[in-house]
């Protein structure tokens, strides 16, 4: 059975398991429990493929020449995505926002980046202490495999044995990984149950009806209109909706796990047997769209923020504060590595810390009840950001074996 027709059966259990359960505390803190476990277990392969994929990839893009070019397009693509997601994302808020969020509680609230760890944390003082991390931050991960690529490098003969052993030691884990991936459609029920419940629970409230309804229209304009264009832009006639298409896993494993780092095994596996992109492509561009490029989370922080300015703001809403608000999130998008399962709460909290009217500041804490939607919304559109952008990258790289619909896995 194909993966993603295993993930919709699963998220279609899960879904009409969260409908039928009733509310009740215990069942709420065991499948809080069961949640840990699954995303513990969607991580699981994620450091050995990386490692290994990630030298193998950068020493044979190296041996190309292409290693630096594709680098260079990844970030100018994270950059030019990032402005117009974010900038679209604002803009539509705008056009759909009408009510206000009511009831706000101020407490006292907590900066949750730590720039200066984050850049400290990317050089361990033993390497190899890249390794043997939570598999939350992927970028020292990232570093460690560039330096063993060009440590590859330098002798080609005396090198072989270990180059042909990290190449062997790739394809073992990434089938470990598969083996994984393979249970996901068992993993997913857990996952769509407990968002389903949490999801049931807020609309009683009713009080976030108006920025989930915002957040729903926007994201599906982003995805079904706004990222098939640009790709059509980036890279004439192709079909933008089979990229759609070979996407719909890892959009079901994003939007319920709301982690990106569980995603990523799905991701890249995706991009290899569904659209054809070659690992040292793949492993390359999909690792990097999740380690900076964040704009989807940052977006729904952005559209969160207008939503709650024009609840409790009395002086509306200015040009500059439009431009600081989408600035700002740029910025935040670039930060949240550390953040794989919570970047739009992250992001939102950093942008209200940045007023100093204390209703603002403490604003973020009033949306903890939707927490779990914000990050869902956000990691979706993260996952098939790096998806469209690594189909875009492997085409203009030469680095795309195309594969029909019909062999999708």
């Amino acid at each position: 059975m194909k993966v993603w027709i295993k993930l919709l059966i699963g998220t279609a259990l899960g879904v009409c398991l969260g409908i039928l359960l009733p509310e009740n505390q215990n069942i709420n803190d065991a499948l809080d429990w069961l949640e840990q476990l699954v995303i513990r277990i969607g991580r699981y392969a994620v450091i050995p493929v990386l490692v290994f994929s990630l030298t193998i990839a950068v020493y044979e893009l190296k041996q190309d020449k292409k290693f630096w070019s594709l680098i260079i397009k990844n970030f100018f693509l994270m950059i030019g995505l990032s402005i117009v997601i974010i900038t679209a994302g604002v803009l539509l808020a705008f056009l759909f926002t009408r009510t206000r969020i009511e009831n706000i509680t101020i407490t006292e609230a907590e900066k949750l980046l730590n720039v200066e760890g984050y850049i400290t944390d990317i050089f361990p003082a033993n390497m190899f202490q890249a390794l043997v991390g939570d598999g939350v931050y992927l970028l020292p991960v990232f570093m460690l495999s560039i330096f063993f690529a060009i440590g590859l490098s330098y002798d080609k003969n005396f090198c072989k044995p270990v180059i042909a052993l990290v190449d062997s030691l790739s394809r073992i884990f990434y089938h470990i990984a598969s083996f994984f991936i393979e249970l996901f459609g068992f993993l997913v029920i857990v996952l769509a149950c407990f968002w389903t419940m949490r999801f049931r629970e807020i609309l009683q409230a009713g009080i976030f009806s108006n920025l989930m309804i915002v957040l729903s229209i926007i994201t599906g304009i982003l995805i079904l209109g706004l990222l098939p264009l640009l790709l059509l832009f980036i890279k004439p006639k192709i079909n933008p909706w089979m990229v759609l298409f070979a996407s719909i896993g890892p959009a079901f494993a994003a939007f319920f796990s709301g982690d990106i780092n569980f995603s990523l095994p799905l991701l890249m596996r995706h991009a290899k047997e569904n659209l054809g992109s070659r690992r040292r492509g793949n492993t390359v561009s999909l690792t990097l769209f999740c380690i900076f490029c964040r704009a989807g989370s940052a977006m729904v922080s952005a559209v969160s923020l207008i939503v709650i300015l024009k609840s409790y703001s009395s002086l509306g809403i200015t040009t500059t504060d439009v431009i600081s608000i989408c600035a700002s999130a740029l910025l935040v998008s670039f930060m949240l590595a550390r953040h794989p399962g919570d970047g739009a709460y992250t992001a939102l909290t950093v942008l209200c810390l940045n007023y100093e009217d204390p209703i603002i500041r403490a604003s973020y804490l009033h949306l903890k009840p939707m927490l779990f939607f914000l990050i869902a919304i956000g990691a979706l559109l993260d996952v098939m950001l790096a998806a469209f952008a690594n189909y875009a990258l492997s085409h203009t790289s030469g680095l795309m074996d195309e594969k029909k619909p019909a062999h999708f896995i």
